[in-house]
């Protein structure tokens, strides 16, 4: 009874219970059942017989409690971070080895990407050094850049992923700031131990195929153990104290506390010139042109009242498909006096629509600036008549009239079959009006095909005299040309019109476009930035994005 009791553990009158019931049942078996032997009885009386004898495996655990605390170490740190808190409720022994550093530091790692050890600040990356010692204090030396941080030798990658990472999840991705009609580009990461909102600004006009500037607009990590403090970046007196708040879904605000930190000793003169600089790079006196001296001045005014408080909006990159003409993106575009501006390039069927995320106060951010017509592309003429702004518009011109035909005869056949289905006989008329439909949109698919198989892979091109653009060193060949109508209006959003245009793709990363009605010629270059937590979850809520900050400003 005593052997028995020692073997199963669990007191001599269950042990002897359960071996009786075994027993009987290897009785009442076939003749060629298991012997009547127990496998912890085979092991105890191999190790009496001596070295000789074969051991017997050792049994398998019967619960996660018997398992070594390394191994449940592996198996806690490779769950979600979002199940541990229901997993330490279990017993204190899973509350006890979820205290386990190591655990928490996987979860960082594998959910937002933090791989600094946080107790050996050396090893930060350069991206950290510049923001906090270039940016942050000037005066600080490179190598003095640890003075200005926070003290996180006792910092638990625990508290970072509960207080900090978890707690602030929903602000990471891209972002649109509602800044009147100039909006922006925000992309908040994980940057380290922080969490950074970078604003993204385009490069200098008219340098469309420069690099993206940035500058850190607020910064979020913990100052004191699970205590995560909010600072504003904004002005030049370094970081001071500031406020977020996520107002619902999608959608969060962010206050400065300090105000006065954003203000010069120089007054707003001073604040101006040095915005100035920043923002073109230049003085008021370099810009001869009145007209852009006044848009300038304006946007400083305007953009200045939102230094303390801004609303922002989630936006997503847009999808992509295999049969897309290029890959859709965020681009850079030149547009006249208002300079350079962001345009998110999006493909929808037949169409590809160009949505602004930066804009002025002719045509704000949110609308679509530009509309391809992937179903009619132009050939264009040879490049003695391209020079020619009559002949290209000729060309132009009787496409957008073919296109203002086709639309009317697919209205008029709209309004015939509602009429025959008036009349009773829907079912039996819809049929042949959707293969109609089919065939033709099929047929505009194939002579599509056709023009851009037999279109040279590249051709010269060169800008139509009387043709203004910013940036005279645009490709002098492109692949080929669309369709397309380009919004304009007048300030404030006034009168807004489709006017028609021709569409210019030169290689996967630049693509023009020609205003016939304002003789201008926009040059769009790709933003070569790895946007993070950017992708849409799927195309209906990319697609509802696009609705929503149009809505905004229309």
């Amino acid at each position: 009874m005593a052997v028995c009791a020692r073997l199963c553990g669990v007191g001599p009158a269950r042990g002897c219970r359960r071996r009786g019931a075994q027993r009987e049942q290897r009785r009442e078996g076939p003749a060629d059942s298991e012997p009547d032997t127990d496998a912890e009885e085979e092991r105890i009386e191999g190790a009496r017989l001596g070295p000789g004898a074969a051991p017997a495996p050792a049994p398998a655990p019967l619960s996660l409690l018997e398992l070594p605390p390394e191994l449940l170490v592996q198996i806690f740190g490779s769950l979600p971070g979002t199940d541990l808190p229901s997993l330490a409720r279990v017993c204190s022994t899973f509350r006890r080895i979820l205290r386990t550093d190591t655990i928490w530091r996987r979860r960082c790692r594998e959910e937002y990407g933090v791989c600094e050890n946080l107790r050996k600040l050396e090893i930060t990356g350069v991206s950290c050094r510049d923001v906090y010692a270039k940016r942050i204090n000037p005066r600080v030396k490179s190598g003095r850049f640890m003075k200005i941080l926070p003290d996180y030798e006792h910092m638990e990658y625990r508290d970072v992923y509960t207080c900090l990472l978890h707690r602030y999840r929903h602000i990471l991705g891209l972002w649109q700031p509602d800044i009147g009609p100039y909006g922006g580009l925000l992309n908040v990461v994980v940057d380290g131990f922080f969490i950074i909102g970078w604003m993204y600004l385009p490069p200098h006009d008219p340098h469309v195929d420069d690099p993206m500037r940035f500058k850190p607009l607020f910064r979020i990590h913990l100052m004191e153990r699970k205590s995560a403090t909010v600072e504003c970046m904004y002005g030049h007196k370094g970081p001071h104290n500031g406020h977020i708040q996520i107002v619902k879904k999608d959608e969060f605000s962010t206050k400065c506390n300090q105000t006065d930190h954003h203000r010069m000793s120089g007054g707003r003169q001073e604040e101006f010139r040095t915005w100035l600089r920043e923002e073109w790079g230049r003085t008021l006196e370099d810009i001869f042109h009145e007209h852009m001296q006044e848009l300038i001045l304006m946007k400083f005014i305007y953009t200045s009242q939102y230094d303390n408080c801004l609303t922002y909006r989630r936006i997503y990159l847009p999808p992509s498909n295999a049969d897309d003409l290029l890959k859709p993106g965020l681009f850079k575009g030149t547009y006249g006096s208002h300079g350079l501006e962001i345009v998110m390039l999006s493909f929808h069927g037949k169409k590809a629509k160009g949505t602004k995320i930066t804009g002025d106060p002719n045509i704000p951010a949110g609308q679509q600036t530009v509309e391809i017509d992937l179903a009619h592309p132009i050939q264009l003429p040879d490049i003695e008549n391209l020079r020619n702004f009559n002949e290209l518009s000729r060309i132009v011109l009787e496409v957008q009239e073919q296109v203002r035909r086709e639309q009317q005869e697919e209205e008029e056949g709209q309004d015939e079959e509602e009429g025959r289905s008036r009349q009773g006989d829907s079912q039996q008329v819809e049929q042949p009006a959707q293969r109609d439909d089919a065939g033709a949109e099929g047929t505009e698919a194939a002579g599509a095909a056709a023009v851009q198989e037999s279109a040279p892979t590249s051709q010269p091109f060169v800008l139509p005299v009387g043709v203004i653009s910013r940036n005279e060193d645009y490709p002098r060949t492109c692949r080929m040309c669309f369709y397309g109508t380009g919004l304009i209006a007048g300030h404030g959003f006034t009168s807004p019109e489709r006017t028609p245009g021709i569409f210019i793709l030169f290689d996967d990363d630049r693509f023009g476009f020609i205003w016939l009605e304002l003789k201008s010629f926009s040059l769009y270059s790709r933003i070569k930035v790895s946007f993070q937590n950017a992708e849409a979850p799927s195309r209906e809520a990319f697609d509802e994005m696009l609705k929503n900050i149009q809505s905004m400003t229309t």
